[in-house]
């Protein structure tokens, strides 16, 4: 996590652009992404993601449940996708329905 912090607080990270695609269509600020990245809880790690090691960040951003998937990339964070977590893939903002096995 403090890898992730830093790379924030630097302005050292990227979006996919998969995931600017999301956060526009989900209406989603790059400062909310901040925030949860900033204050938000590792909830999933992905250590063998085809795309290189990543984790799930989950976080409340002014009282909406925010996710972003995240990873490190030639020293900086490259924000994979962001979305609103929604039933009836979860829970709550922290726990899936189904526990989740082919990724980890």
């Amino acid at each position: 996590m403090t890898f992730i912090i830093e790379k924030v607080k630097n302005d050292e990270y990227d979006l996919s652009s998969h995931a600017h695609r999301e956060r526009q269509e989900e209406l989603i600020t790059t400062a909310e992404i901040e925030q949860a990245l900033l204050a938000g809880d590792i909830i999933e790690r992905y250590p063998k993601d085809e795309r290189g090691e990543s984790c799930l960040i989950a976080a409340k951003v002014e009282n909406k449940p925010l996710h972003v998937v995240c990873g490190k990339r030639d020293n900086r964070l490259l924000i994979i996708t962001v979305y609103r977590p929604k039933p009836p893939i979860w829970k709550n903002y922290k726990k899936r329905t189904k526990e989740l096995k082919s990724r980890v």
